[in-house]
């Protein structure tokens, strides 16, 4: 006869054998640690995502601020080789742009900043607490 594993009925606490709450509390812990594992992947990958946009945005703020430091650049050439309209609408569109990159950049680094360090805080949280209760209840 083939005897196929099952988990064991539930009993009252004075009733199971040794073995039958070994493989309780096997089947418990094996449990408790898939989901932990479970929580700190989402927590993860919610901080990565939060940093990767941060970066993003910094990204975008540094290139227009290089195009706002080009556009500054062309309007002091410009400024010393022609008449004022033109060095002035250069000056007024770099400024523009500096501004955006500028507030841009503080953007992304205040998401950055926000979303360090990426340690599943949470998931260690419950992890701990796990612990405790199981070496609290041991020493009972």
């Amino acid at each position: 006869m083939t005897r196929t594993a099952q988990p064991p009925t539930r009993q009252s606490g004075d009733d199971r054998s040794v073995g039958e709450l070994v493989d309780v509390a096997t089947i418990q812990v094996s449990r408790l640690v898939r989901d932990e594992m479970r929580l700190a992947r989402l927590e993860m990958q919610e901080k990565t995502s939060a940093a990767a946009k941060g970066a993003g945005l910094a990204g975008a703020g540094g290139l227009l601020m290089f195009y706002g430091g080009a556009a500054v650049i062309a309007a002091v050439v410009l400024a010393v080789a022609l008449a004022l309209p033109a060095w002035a609408a250069a000056l007024i569109v770099g400024a523009v742009l500096l501004a955006g990159g500028a507030a841009l950049t503080w953007l992304g680094k205040r998401n950055i900043t926000a979303s360090a360090p990426p340690v599943p805080t949470d998931a260690l949280a419950g992890a701990r607490a796990d612990i405790e209760t199981v070496t609290h209840r041991r020493s009972q």
